[in-house]
């Protein structure tokens, strides 16, 4: 429809109600045709008196035209003024170790990265969530273990936020839900166990199966963390009897010193005497090897004695005789005295010599000639005087041995 079309008798139909006759009657629809378009500041004029309760009263004259005009006016700059406002309040920023959780009307819409990012103000909603901060929770309380004592224990956890929608809206509070759970898995496990384990060795294993009760606990429930570390802190006695039991304690750590003490010994002495051990029983067959062999070769030899003695037995017994006596009296420092009979005295010179050198050069020049043995009865003796020593007895043997063969061939 056109802005003013005519008909209605010569009436035009001005849907804005004005007309632009210079009569100053503004609440009438009479005009020409030839009526250009509405006036912007009149409809920003109207709007005005609308918006301010005013109703659309009748201007009578230029004065008024011109005051409604300026009004419409400063409706229109607040109004862009407002929107602008509006529009700059709806920019934010997000952290790099945040993300934002943005619900429209109250409904989760979506997530937001760190950086610069705009929301419509009013209708949607922005809570920064922190995903990369360790956050600690502690747990303490007085418990009662299986023994029926009662301990007063404290438990640090610390966990992170992966998932922030769940964070914020799976349960009503995460971190108090968190809490209980701890409270709850603390306590069940400490009921198991009994107060010395607590105190002393089991120390891990409350730790380790808190942790586990509690992941357990909290998994179903889809709260948007994860655990990273449950610390068992302390746990200790309460005050009436924590002096016994600091006794206790110190005791058992006395217990554990011993026997670390006595390991250490152990460890140090039994590799020592497993040596020792495999040491004799290395000589032991090196003894036994010796002792086979050598009686091998005295079977050896013996058995290539046989012969000689079945031929000429006084001759081989005399000079067996003579080697075997040889080979004791090089050892040893005793002389043999005939003393023009049968019978020998044997000496100890060892013993004469420190006799000798305690009593001065006579008393040993005197028992040196206590040392005296006398020529073999078959052959010519030297003079009884005369001393020997136990390579010329041998030699003196040998000879007489020498002398019997050749007579004893003669003779054959």
């Amino acid at each position: 429809m056109a802005w003013n079309q005519p008909g209605n008798n010569g009436q035009d139909r001005d849907p804005w109600g004005s007309s632009n006759n210079q009569g100053g009657n503004s609440g009438g629809n009479k005009g020409g045709r030839d009526q250009g378009p509405p006036d912007l500041d009149d409809i920003f004029r109207k709007l005005s008196k609308k918006l301010s309760g005013l109703g659309g009263g009748k201007q009578s004259d230029n004065n008024g035209q011109r005051g409604g005009g300026s009004g419409g006016k400063l409706v229109g700059i607040v109004a862009v003024a407002a929107v602008v406002i509006w529009a700059a309040s709806g920019f934010y920023t997000i952290k790099e170790a945040e993300r934002g959780v943005v619900t429209r009307f109250g409904k989760f819409s979506h997530l937001v990265e760190p950086g610069l990012n705009w929301k419509p103000t009013f209708i949607d909603q922005v809570r920064a969530v922190n995903v990369e901060a360790v956050r600690e929770l502690a747990a303490s309380g007085v418990m009662l273990t299986s023994d029926e004592n009662v301990v007063r224990v404290e438990m640090n956890v610390q966990y992170r936020v992966t998932n922030p929608e769940q964070y914020l809206y799976a349960v009503t509070s995460a971190d108090d839900s968190l809490r209980q759970a701890t409270d709850s898995a603390l306590r069940g496990v400490i009921g198991r166990s009994t107060m010395d384990r607590i105190l002393t060795e089991g120390r891990t294993v409350v730790r380790s199966e808190t942790q586990r009760e509690l992941d357990e606990t909290i998994r179903p429930y889809n709260m948007g963390i994860t655990l990273l570390d449950v610390n068992f802190q302390a746990a200790r006695p309460p005050e009436e009897v924590k002096a016994s039991f600091d006794d206790a304690i110190a005791a058992r750590e006395n217990r554990e010193q011993y026997v670390r003490e006595a390991e250490a010994y152990s460890n140090e002495v039994q590799p020592r005497a497993n040596g020792q051990a495999q040491r004799i029983l290395e000589e032991a067959r090196a003894y036994k090897e010796r002792t086979v062999l050598e009686a091998q070769g005295e079977v050896a030899r013996f058995a290539l004695l046989l012969p000689e003695y079945k031929a000429a037995p006084q001759i081989t017994k005399e000079r067996l005789y003579i080697e075997s006596m040889e080979r004791v009296l090089s050892h040893t420092r005793k002389v043999l005295v005939n003393d023009r009979g049968n019978s020998l005295m044997v000496l100890p010179l060892d013993q004469l010599m420190r006799g000798g050198q305690a009593s001065g050069g006579q008393n040993s020049q005197k028992n040196t000639n206590l040392m005296k043995l006398p020529s073999s009865g078959s052959s010519a003796s030297n003079d009884d005087s005369s001393s020997y020593s136990p390579s010329s007895i041998m030699d003196q043997r040998r000879a007489n041995a020498s002398r019997n063969d050749t007579q004893r061939a003669g003779r054959e």
